[in-house]
C-alpha cells in the first residue's frame, strides 16, 4: 500500500472481512468500515454489544477513524455529517 501524500510504503495487511488492503495499525477497514480489534478476535459486533451499522467513516479517504461527537476519532478532523 503506498501513501498518497509522500508515496512511501506503509506496511499493509488484507481485511479479515472484505480483503481489502489496509495499514497494519488500522482499527477500522477503510473499504467496508469492518473494526479490527485484534484483542477481541472471533468477537462478532453484536456480541461485543457494538452497533456499527450506523457509523460515519472519517470523510478523509485515507483514514480509518470514524466520526464520533462530531470528529474523527483517529485524525481529529471535523465532519459536516449530523451523527
Amino acid at each position: 500500500m503506498e501513501c498518497p501524500h509522500c508515496h512511501e510504503e506503509i506496511p499493509s495487511k488484507a481485511c479479515p472481512e472484505c480483503e481489502g488492503t489496509i495499514p497494519i495499525e488500522s482499527q477500522y477497514c477503510m473499504q467496508c468500515g469492518a473494526y479490527l480489534d485484534e484483542d477481541e478476535a472471533g468477537t462478532s459486533d453484536s456480541e461485543a454489544g457494538d452497533d456499527f451499522d450506523d457509523r460515519v467513516l472519517c470523510p478523509d479517504g485515507t483514514c480509518t477513524g470514524i466520526i464520533v461527537d462530531g470528529k474523527c476519532s483517529e485524525c481529529g478532523k471535523a465532519s459536516t455529517v449530523k451523527v
